[in-house]
């Protein structure tokens, strides 16, 4: 049994220690009884350390889909050739079936080229597809030329993921909790995790202990959508038993953490348990975005965050602030003055690019203005969407916005 993460086209493509969990949470369900194997098309490009474990990744200049054909920018593939997948597939045993995994909507084209390789190298293994973009969009996911689509989350128990099939894993992968009880607009997360279920502690220190084990590992990232919720009964025995068990640890958050479970205790909590990278879900602070974002704080909770945050140590440039922009309906004026906000508190103001996700609330007005969002997912693109396919946010005005948030 083979599994493998597919290149990804896009314009542009970083490490935020990203690794296909789901997948390998599968492999290591199946190595009971199976022979696993694991190709990953990004960390096997690898070309250039970074910083806390990551890599930068070989990239192809390649031609636009039709779709693309009028933004200005080049179009890449980051990860391994077809080429370069079909030679690694080749000194494989063969494999009965083959599991590729998916992320955004708009990486498909990797996993249809990922699929026609493997259907190249082994046509009588039986191919399944899933992730996320065969959850949120299984009827494009069809013409993939998988023989079957995973279009429903897959609930099964896994002590850990399979890491230990990297060849040197550099910064382990984990989640604490599964799924988010907010309802934000703008987010499918619901979809990939239709209830919000926690993990016994225990089973979340002994998954750390597995992946550091494997490899030098000193970076650990959490995947949490909702890493904060319930704090005192989960989050803060956590960050002791971490403290205790693994203080070598450096803790990454590349999704964005509640701001209003931030006060004093839990900021000195974070600190100490040796978060370094955090990300604050503000979104904004005008009442049309907040409401989107299910009202999860407003000015003054964000300012008690801050506060917190620096006077348990956090320097300002490490208070990385989410901003989302684009939404449909959202007011350019009151993306700058939620910038011109966090920078005067002294946090770091982050741009975020909404991104119609099929399955959110806000998918249903995005695509009443543009119904091709219905049928081509290459259009969800965060990056081109506000300024190319809504037009709600012009490119000189989205690049001005960047510019004010650096």
């Amino acid at each position: 049994m083979v599994g493998i993460n597919p290149p990804v086209f896009d314009f542009a493509w970083f490490d935020l220690w990203s690794k296909p969990l789901g997948l390998l949470n599968i492999l290591e369900y199946l190595r009971v009884h199976n022979d696993v194997y694991l190709i990953d098309s990004l960390y096997e490009a690898r070309t250039k350390a970074l910083s806390f474990g990551r890599w930068k990744v070989k990239k192809e200049k390649v031609r636009k889909p039709e779709a693309y054909r009028n933004i200005p920018r080049h179009y890449y593939r980051f990860g391994l050739s077809p080429n370069e997948l079909e030679n690694r597939l080749q000194v494989l045993p063969k494999p009965d079936y083959i599991l590729v995994t998916s992320a955004m909507t708009y990486w498909y084209e990797g996993v249809f080229e990922t699929i026609e390789s493997a259907r190249k190298v082994f046509p009588e293994a039986t191919i399944i597809l899933g992730g996320a973009y065969a959850i949120l969009c299984p009827g494009h996911a069809a013409k993939s030329g998988a023989d079957f689509i995973q279009s429903e989350p897959l609930d099964i128990s896994s002590p850990h993921p399979a890491i230990d099939l990297y060849e040197k894993p550099e910064y382990g992968v984990i989640m604490s909790s599964y799924g988010c009880p907010m309802s934000c607009r703008y987010c499918a997360s619901g979809k990939i995790f239709p209830y919000f279920r926690e993990r016994p502690i225990r089973d979340v220190i002994e998954d750390i202990r597995f992946q550091i084990s494997v490899s030098d590992a000193r970076n650990i990232a959490f995947y949490d959508d909702a890493l904060l919720i319930n704090k005192r009964d989960r989050f803060y025995p956590l960050c002791e038993a971490i403290t205790k068990e693994f203080p070598h640890l450096t803790l990454h958050t590349p999704n964005g953490l509640h701001v209003s479970q931030i006060d004093e205790e839990c900021a000195e909590m974070l600190f100490r348990a040796h978060f370094h990278t955090i990300r604050l879900s503000l979104e904004g602070i005008d009442s049309y975005t907040r409401a989107a974002s299910g009202d999860k704080t407003g000015k003054s909770g964000y300012e008690l965050t801050v506060k917190a945050l620096k006077s348990a140590g956090y320097s300002d440039e490490r208070l990385e602030t989410y901003i989302l922009v684009g939404l449909p309906g959202q007011n350019t004026d009151d993306i700058l003055r939620s910038v011109d906000y966090v920078k005067s508190l002294g946090g770091k103001p982050k741009i975020t690019e909404f991104s119609p996700i099929p399955g959110a609330g806000m998918f249903e007005l995005a695509s009443k203005s543009c119904p091709e969002l219905e049928n081509e997912p290459l259009l969800h693109n965060n990056t081109i969407y506000a300024p190319w396919v809504s037009g709600s946010i012009p490119p000189d005005m989205m690049q001005r916005l960047k510019d004010l948030a650096r």
